[in-house]
């Protein structure tokens, strides 16, 4: 599997917070399934209270799902759902890591939430530097951060 180093990401072009788009790619733990992403780390990552979320640990970035592509192991990935069942929660049947989910919007805007901590070769300051957003979702909120976030 190739790691990609951020010197070696491809630019994409400017994102809208006058950040750079990189052409990233990522895995599961066991490699079964890769994929790449553009993503504008500069928009921010997120972090939410939910109760998958909650329990995996997830740290997200949203983007469009035509800046995602599935490179290899389709056959591995199996889909979780729970709740309104409106998110797929894709996981690794070999190694069990969620290295993303993808849905759509209330407007019908398909997006992929890809695991930035499921980035291959991504340098960790980059991650430090990127904005975090937390959302409510225990509340089903996307707008209001939860009372408590330290345990996110």
């Amino acid at each position: 599997m190739q790691k990609v180093r951020p010197e070696e990401a491809r630019p994409r072009g400017a994102g809208a917070g006058g950040g750079v788009k990189k052409s990233y790619q990522g895995s599961c733990h066991c490699g079964a399934v890769r994929f790449e992403a553009d993503i504008d780390l500069a928009q921010g990552t997120a972090k939410c209270n939910c109760s998958i979320c909650l329990k995996s640990r997830a740290w997200m970035a949203f983007i469009p799902s035509s800046e995602f592509r599935l490179l290899h192991g389709e056959q591995e990935l199996r889909d979780y759902q729970f709740g309104r069942r409106i998110i797929h929660h894709m996981f690794c049947t070999r190694c069990g890591v969620r290295p993303f989910a993808h849905g759509a919007d209330g407007k019908g805007n398909r997006f992929h939430a890809v695991r930035v901590n499921c980035l291959d070769g991504v340098e960790p300051q980059e991650l430090i530097d990127a904005p975090l957003k937390y959302f409510d979702m225990l509340h089903d909120d996307f707008k209001v951060t939860p009372a408590e976030i330290r345990h996110l």
